[in-house]
């Protein structure tokens, strides 16, 4: 424990320490939540069917883009590490406060995991659509103009995502079960 730590009188003082604190277990907690996630879907994009046509595979792009998302996110977890170390133990109420602070990012994640579970049955173009929308929904899109405008963003994302693959880098997205 350092010695700024020690002689933290002030609540402004002691709301700093708890902030550095709190902010150091969130990336690090969050990070870790992420890797997971990416590590498993490593594992899935792997099970990609693969046809003659793709010389690389169906997988081999987004395996490749999560293992440089999973060491992103254990560098980002390295480096939060030695800041538990350099603060106090964190005053009650702190990590509630946290977690209001991030409930978008949190939101953004879940999210994310359900357009995860649901691009096997849904495949690509219809599981992510509604995460487009549900994503700028959750940051601010309210208004009936502002609805209408995420969806149609969301419509050529998600189609046009697939089509760009399909056709310029004749990678064949999850197709799903219909």
């Amino acid at each position: 424990m350092s010695g700024t730590n020690r002689n933290a009188r002030s609540l402004d003082d002691r709301a700093s320490i708890d902030a550095k604190r709190a902010k150091a277990w969130g990336h690090i907690l969050f990070n870790a939540i992420l890797a997971l996630l990416f590590a498993f879907m490593f594992v899935r994009a792997g099970e990609l069917p693969s046809s003659m046509w793709e010389p690389m595979g169906a997988g081999t792009f987004p395996r490749i883009v999560l293992a440089l998302l999973v060491a992103f996110n254990v560098m980002i977890i390295v480096k939060e590490l030695p800041k538990l170390r350099q603060t106090s133990p964190l005053s009650p109420g702190a990590v509630r406060t946290w977690l209001t602070e991030h409930r978008l990012a949190f939101g953004v994640l879940v999210l994310f995991g359900l357009m995860t579970a649901a691009v096997p049955v849904l495949g690509f173009r219809w599981a992510s659509l509604p995460f487009l929308i549900g994503c700028q929904y959750l940051l601010g899109a309210r208004s009936t103009k502002a609805l209408v405008i995420a969806t149609v963003v969301a419509l050529a994302l998600s189609f046009g995502l697939d089509s760009l693959f399909r056709h310029v880098f004749t990678i064949s997205l999850p197709r799903g079960m219909w």
